[in-house]
């Protein structure tokens, strides 16, 4: 008999009732230093009190009145992306995979709208996670992702990921847009080299192709600046925004030019949840607190911190280890026993950590995370590897 929830998940047998900061409370009692903030999501660490106060605030005043009326957080939310980064215009959603299905619309409807209706293209790369909507499971095209969902969009064309030459070639006069993670976080904590983001952005303007980045997972201070692609020096076009900015709640964005949004009238896109009160109250409470004076110097120097101690972790043990890589507090670790068994003995140790491709753990803590929570965590990896290697003895 099915299950009452839809058994799309292997769910670990952990049944968090609390949280605070970087920790998750069992129902048992038991405490869980928690590095996996959510899969990116707990950006502040788990119930933290400016959020609290923004939410319960809002929560007594309006939760919902749909996109026909203007909302105030939604116009500040959007007033302060713009503020802080390259775009023009903000449209919000509830998720990533929204955010990538308004991306490909766009720039397909920019093309169609300038006259050039041929350039429906969009070159994505292996490896790649988009989401799981239609379009999101096109753009990274993996039989994992794919099989048994066909057909699938049309309209995409994937390269091997870092293939300089195949990539001159599969841009054509009918690309419409490139879309890239500056870091692939389901693919396995892999950073697309500065130099290679900065001549990916010399190749769209040389074709007069548009640059989407996919920063989901890698934005919001995740590596030590406000979003990841700011390391290269450039600037996307169309650019999809979730999981840290709503610190925990469902908020996700599309960031834009004006010159790439310009086919984006009245009626084009719409969502009846998107840029809610409520979510957009809580993101404004996330930007405020990531964009203080030092919060990101602060993840830069903790990052360090965390690297310098899983580099010792991987010399300790190279049964279990292979290779820390990353940026900021977006760390994997390439192991040499199976990912699957680390994570499972993580829960014995009281430390939880994700499975992503290659053989991967994520290490993606809260960006609050202290610097004792650091040597707690690096003492709860060693417990792990030292199971580990247990059992495999």
């Amino acid at each position: 008999m099915i299950p009452a929830i839809l058994p799309t998940y292997n769910r670990a047998p952990l049944s968090f009732v609390k949280g605070e900061g970087s920790w998750l409370i069992e129902a048992d009692g038991r405490r869980f230093l928690d590095l996996g903030a959510g899969i990116a999501v707990n950006a502040l660490g788990h119930a933290h009190p400016r959020l609290v106060s923004a939410l319960t605030e809002q929560a007594q005043a309006l939760w919902h009145v749909s996109n026909l009326y203007e909302i105030p957080a939604q116009q500040k939310l959007a007033e302060m992306l713009v503020a802080e980064t390259f775009a023009d215009t903000v449209f919000f959603t509830n998720s990533g995979t929204e955010s990538c299905e308004l991306a490909v619309k766009m720039a397909r409807k920019h093309f169609h709208d300038a006259g050039q209706p041929e350039r429906v293209e969009i070159v994505a790369f292996e490896g790649s996670f988009h989401g799981r909507s239609s379009a999101g499971i096109a753009a990274a095209g993996s039989e994992k992702m794919t099989k048994g969902f066909g057909p699938l969009l049309p309209g995409f064309r994937h390269l091997p990921f870092g293939n300089h030459e195949a990539l001159q070639v599969a841009i054509t006069d009918q690309t419409a847009a490139v879309i890239v993670e500056p870091v692939q976080g389901e693919g396995g904590i892999k950073p697309l080299p500065d130099a290679c983001l900065k001549g990916l952005r010399d190749l769209c303007d040389a074709h007069g192709v548009l640059m989407i980045l996919d920063e989901v997972q890698c934005g919001v201070g995740r590596t030590g600046r406000l979003f990841a692609h700011e390391w290269a020096g450039i600037a996307p076009d169309i650019m999809m925004v979730a999981k840290g900015i709503g610190g925990g709640f469902p908020l996700g964005a599309v960031l834009a030019t004006e010159h790439a949004a310009s086919g984006m009238t009245a009626g084009s896109h719409g969502s009846t949840y998107g840029g809610n009160p409520l979510g957009c109250a809580v993101g404004c409470a996330v930007l405020e607190s990531v964009t203080e004076d030092g919060f990101l110097a602060e993840v830069q120097r903790k990052s360090g911190l965390l690297r310098q101690g899983l580099e010792g972790l991987v010399a300790e043990f190279p049964e279990v280890f292979a290779e820390v890589r990353g940026s900021g507090l977006m760390m994997g670790i390439v192991c040499t026993a199976p990912n699957t068994e680390v994570v499972q003995a993580g829960y014995g140790a009281e430390v939880l950590v994700v499975p992503a491709a290659e053989n991967v753990i994520r290490l993606l803590p809260a960006l609050t995370i202290s610097d004792a929570e650091i040597g707690e965590a690096l003492n709860r990896l060693r417990a792990t590897a030292e199971t580990v290697q247990a059992n495999a003895a």
